[in-house]
């Protein structure tokens, strides 16, 4: 058996199997398609008796090899690969649940993540209760019932930076025989393995950090052998496939993904820093800022803080868009986790088809932006972001 390596190494060394052509970088397969060396193991094959590739909307050596990757990075059995982020979101639930379950759900999640959860789920009879993720963990054992299937977090979350503690919500998933279910994609797995800590299921939006170049889009469900083993009868048949080329790109991405985030958490500390003592500034977050009310927790969960930086400007939704208006390098964009800083207004963007009430449940605010910190030098950031602050002010 070989030796344990350390998270760079596996990321960087674990790849498909070398061709005859004796390829140092492993090649894209762009086939739809595979051929058989026979009748039998064409049936051998689609009858699961034998391993190998049948058809690439079921299995591709480069998002097998991606998917191989991000199971030893998460410390997970198995895996399946998807078009997109939400994609493997929705497959996650929908592999699980059927008419009459219940799914208790942290309130603050990504805008599309509670859209299916609170409006796409119902029309198939599933209901859904959102907890705050602040709250008691009596909130979450009386949200809990016996028709509870599932429960699903985001941590940290997205845009608010609160944070589930994994430990104990996978005792309370133990308790009622649920599956828990974290998304894990503002952490990565070099920050966060929910695996540690109880998750049943690992969700990831490949689109964000695990690309980390805002080049292609992609997902993942990760989970033990037999949970996946629903997931992927569930994507061979509805299709959410990831092509070969972005499997390729996603796959290469997690060989630079430890010191790349190293840099993104190191800047989005600085920027959180400076942030806090900066005038019309109301509140800022960040999980490794001594001010973050979980700060404890995120120290005993994650390795760092991530790159995301959450704060709020004084003058509301005319401060925020005089801060975004002024910005002369870092893009505005809804995406994130880019080695590109992007700076993102949650009202009116990514949650902005939540209703007002919704939105305050969690605390997006007109005057909430939220930064995904990249590798830029630190004294540009500052230089742009002393720009927009100075329009927030004058706003």
């Amino acid at each position: 058996m070989a030796p344990e390596r350390h998270f760079e190494t596996e990321a960087i060394r674990l790849q498909a199997e070398r061709s005859a052509h004796r390829e140092h970088s492993v090649p894209i397969f762009a086939t739809s398609s595979f051929v058989f060396d026979d009748a039998e193991q064409a049936r051998a094959l689609f009858a699961g008796e034998a391993e190998g590739h049948v058809y690439s909307r079921y299995a591709n050596p480069n998002t097998d090899e991606f998917v191989r990757k991000l199971c030893a990075l998460e410390g997970v059995e198995d895996g399946v690969a998807t078009a997109s982020g939400m994609a493997a979101m929705f497959l996650s639930l929908a592999a699980f649940l059927n008419q009459g379950d219940h799914v208790v759900a942290s309130r603050s999640l990504f805008g599309s993540t509670h859209q299916i959860l609170t409006r796409l789920l119902p029309r198939w009879g599933i209901s859904c209760t959102l907890v705050d993720l602040s709250a008691p963990r009596a909130a979450w054992e009386r949200a809990m019932r016996g028709n509870t299937r599932m429960l699903f977090v985001e941590t940290p979350s997205n845009p608010g930076l609160e944070l589930a503690d994994l430990d104990w919500l996978g005792s309370l998933a133990v308790a009622y025989s649920a599956i828990l279910n974290v998304d894990n994609c503002f952490a990565t797995p070099y920050l966060q393995n929910p695996a540690e800590f109880g998750a049943d299921l690992v969700t990831h939006s490949a689109t964000k950090l695990i690309d980390g170049q805002g080049r292609v889009l992609g997902g993942a469900v990760l989970g033990a052998a037999d949970l996946i083993e629903e997931v992927r009868f569930m994507a061979r048949h509805t299709g959410p496939a990831m092509s070969p080329f972005h499997g390729w790109i996603l796959s290469k991405s997690l060989e630079t993904l430890a010191v790349r985030v190293d840099r993104h958490c190191a800047n989005a500390l600085a920027v959180a820093e400076f942030l806090e003592g900066q005038p019309g500034v109301t509140r800022v977050r960040y999980p490794f800022l001594p001010s973050h009310p979980q700060h404890e927790l995120a120290r005993r969960q994650m390795r760092q803080g991530g790159s995301m930086v959450t704060f709020e400007l004084a003058g509301g939704y005319a401060a925020a868009f005089a801060f975004l208006d002024a910005l002369t390098m870092i893009s505005r964009s809804s995406n994130l986790g880019d080695t590109r800083s992007i700076a993102t207004h949650p009202a009116s963007t990514t949650h902005s088809k939540l209703t007002e009430e919704e939105r305050a449940a969690v605390g997006i605010t007109p005057g909430l932006v939220r930064l995904s910190i990249g590798l830029e030098h630190i004294d540009d950031l500052r230089a742009d972001l002393d720009r927009g602050l100075a329009a927030a002010r004058a706003a």
